[in-house]
């Protein structure tokens, strides 16, 4: 059965004020990486959940989709009444923090729609994500048009460059992770990408497109801000995480990723109900 998606990826969007690409470069391969990134998710997943907030995973099936061909579709509701700044939690209705995540994970493509019953047609996050070989060295990998290219702004993030105090963990620092399944790291945070050219390592980037739409009156500047720095400072961490668990998924099979969705739906499930709230918070 066909899903709905978001207006065609090469199209404008009519009310898109920001439109963001991340680019990302990694260590890994692309065949790698999709295991990595299942894996990756399923584990922060966990660590974002609790307290009333975190993810409620609906359906996680093989699809056929009419655009993208055969697929994995997810489809998740995010629940964030506590994640976000007081003054919003203040100023937002009841329900309209809940946030309905799809996604069409075609790999190397995924696209990912967030959506908000309540906000309706006033908001959307819609994230295309092309996983290419190379080093940033793609120009316009989604094919965007003139008009969408002009819009465009170019975010480079460096998984060995510092982060937040309140995000550093020491066994998440790529600069001090060593891999023994594959004897990659530490990472030299000002020249691990140049020496990559040198040592036996693969290396890829994740080209991430976001079109971020918030229209709300007296909220849509603030809010469309937060969204960016914490889409910046979810992105760094998720890929820090990523390659310091290299040796957790490395050699993993696909089989062994669906059966540790089907137990992480289940955890998460449990561990929303309970405890506290986890993960990323803004006050």
């Amino acid at each position: 059965m066909a899903s709905k998606s978001p207006p065609d990826s090469k199209g404008d969007l009519p009310g898109t004020s920001v439109v963001k690409e991340y680019r990302i470069p990694l260590p890994i391969s692309v065949e790698e990486y999709q295991i990595g990134q299942l894996y990756a998710v399923a584990e922060a997943s966990k660590n974002e959940t609790g307290g009333g907030d975190g993810i409620e995973v609906v359906t996680n099936e093989p699809q056929e989709h009419e655009e993208f061909g055969k697929c994995q579709y997810t489809y998740k509701i995010i629940h964030l009444s506590k994640k976000v700044p007081g003054y919003v939690r203040a100023l937002a209705p009841k329900g309209s923090l809940e946030i309905h995540e799809k996604a069409w994970n075609a790999y190397p493509f995924c696209r990912t729609w967030y959506t908000n019953e309540y906000m309706g047609d006033s908001f959307h996050i819609i994230i295309d994500t092309w996983h290419k070989p190379g080093n940033k060295d793609i120009e316009n990998v989604h094919d965007l048009s003139p008009e969408l290219l002009k819009k465009r702004e170019i975010v480079n993030i460096d998984i060995a460059k510092p982060v937040e105090s309140r995000d550093y963990k020491e066994d998440e620092d790529p600069t001090k992770f060593h891999s023994e399944k594959t004897g990659r790291g530490p990472l030299d945070p000002k020249t691990w990408q140049e020496d990559i050219k040198t040592k036996d390592m693969p290396i890829m980037t994740c080209y991430k497109l976001y079109r971020i739409k918030f229209k709300w009156f007296m909220l849509q500047g603030k809010v469309e801000d937060l969204i960016c720095k914490s889409v910046k400072r979810l992105l760094t961490n998720f890929h820090r995480q990523l390659f310091c668990w290299l040796d957790k998924w490395f050699g993993m099979t696909m089989q062994d990723i669906r059966q540790l969705e089907e137990q992480t739906k289940a955890e998460l499930e449990e561990q929303r109900k309970q405890g506290e709230v986890r993960g990323m918070t803004e006050k």
